[in-house]
């Protein structure tokens, strides 16, 4: 498939993926420019990881075309993938429990194990995003706390200083004040000129940071816009963020 990829760091046109018998995404389309942050929203089931997944090689569609930086993603293993600059924190962030917090952001950055002074430096810079690992380097990563595992997966992936990062579900479990400070770094990263490809159930929060947004439902593109435009958006508002646009205007919801 010829994707048109100006002015685009991902470009995703009319994927289909099964599982099985059973077709889970139904050709959908989407794009993230250079820095930018891109929610994808929509209920359990609707298709979001399915679709992380198969930009980041974990699984291989039956249909349609991935290209990141003009280069097709169909086909290619996930190391090369993640070779090409692309991060990927799944769901349930699937940290080294037995292993050091510093031992997890080695493991990250073990493509640049030939190069020592790299993956030091990546070190460096993960305690600089992430103060509080640089306070348990030494501790082991499966007795931190539910926000520090978070943090440390999504150091991990920024270890090889990826382009683009897929987050999946980085707020799932955490307290509030924890939901906050992810989302804080996770517009750090972007700041940082690092794109953002993120899967959410918390929609406000998703898209009080967002550039833009997705809406999928059963493996449908079925909104996408602006992330102001779809916080404005009375089906967002209904189905995401508790309530109708008049509603919240008249203080209710």
């Amino acid at each position: 498939m010829e994707l048109d990829t100006t002015g685009k760091l991902l470009d995703v046109r009319d994927l289909r993926v099964n599982y099985g018998n059973i077709e889970a995404l139904h050709g959908i389309s989407l794009d993230v420019g250079p820095g930018e942050i891109v929610a994808l929203l929509g209920a359990n089931g609707a298709g979001k990881t399915t679709t992380l997944r198969t930009i980041s090689g974990l699984l291989r569609p039956r249909g349609g075309g991935i290209a990141f930086e003009g280069q097709t993603l169909v086909g290619l293993p996930s190391h090369r993938i993640v070779a090409l600059g692309i991060g990927h924190v799944p769901e349930g962030r699937r940290i080294f429990g037995g292993l050091t917090v510093e031992e997890n952001l080695r493991l990250g950055g073990y493509l640049l194990r030939r190069d020592a002074g790299a993956l030091d430096q990546g070190i460096v810079q993960a305690y600089e995003t992430f103060s509080r690992l640089r306070e348990r380097k030494d501790q082991l990563a499966g007795t931190l706390s539910g926000g520090e595992q978070q943090m440390l997966a999504i150091a991990r992936a920024l270890m090889l200083k990826p382009k683009l990062v897929l987050l999946d579900e980085p707020s799932m479990g955490l307290a509030p004040k924890l939901v906050r400070a992810i989302f804080e770094v996770i517009a750090r990263i972007s700041h940082a000129g690092t794109a953002v490809l993120l899967v959410e159930q918390n929609a406000r929060q998703a898209l009080r940071i967002a550039n833009r947004a997705y809406v999928l439902e059963g493996g449908r593109v079925a909104l996408a816009g602006s992330a102001h435009e779809l916080a404005d958006d009375n089906r967002v508002r209904a189905t995401y963020l508790g309530g109708s646009a008049a509603a919240q205007e008249g203080g209710g919801a």
